[in-house]
Parts: structure tokens; C-alpha cells; sequence
């Protein structure tokens, strides 16, 4: 079986760039403890990689990021993405 991974919602916040907040109870379903590193696909186009930390007022569906990167690849606030833990692919 493959990672698990879930449909959520990107949303701008004030959150330092590269890092994202989620959810603790949607962190543990996907696997991931405070500082492991997910990745977010949007429209199987876009794929960037943020270090994840838990946040108990961040929405089961949302992950909070940094706006200014999402923003420079064209990625609207509020759209739905693809997240999973980080795995790197080994040769």
C-alpha cells in the first residue's frame, strides 16, 4: 500500500516560508509527526514540499502556508491540493 494522502485545502497565512500548519488529528492520519516534511501537488502540475508542524486552530481540511511562494506559482488561496508525507524517491 502506498502513502496515505488526502484532499485539502491550501490557505495564505502568516506562517514562516517553507513550513505549513496542519492539523494534529489529520497529521497523525497521514502518518506525519511535528517537523516531517509533506508534499503538496496541485493539479498534478505543481509540486512543492513544506516542513509540517501541528496547529489545533488549523481546520482538518486546510494547511496553512506561507502566501509568497504559493502566490509566484500562480496558486490561488483556498485551493484543493494533493497532500502526503514527503517520501524521496531512492535510486
Amino acid at each position: 500500500m502506498g502513502v496515505p494522502q488526502r484532499r485539502l485545502r491550501l490557505r495564505y497565512k502568516d506562517v514562516k516560508e517553507g513550513e505549513a500548519y496542519m492539523n494534529p488529528e489529520m497529521m497523525k492520519m497521514l502518518g506525519l509527526e511535528d517537523g516531517d516534511e509533506i508534499e503538496v501537488v496541485v493539479a498534478k502540475r505543481k509540486w512543492f514540499t513544506f516542513k509540517a508542524h501541528p496547529r489545533e486552530e488549523v481546520p482538518r481540511n486546510e494547511v496553512w502556508t506561507n502566501p509568497d511562494i504559493l502566490r509566484s506559482n500562480g496558486i490561488a488561496d483556498n485551493s484543493i491540493a494533493t497532500v502526503r508525507k514527503y517520501v524521496p524517491e531512492s535510486d
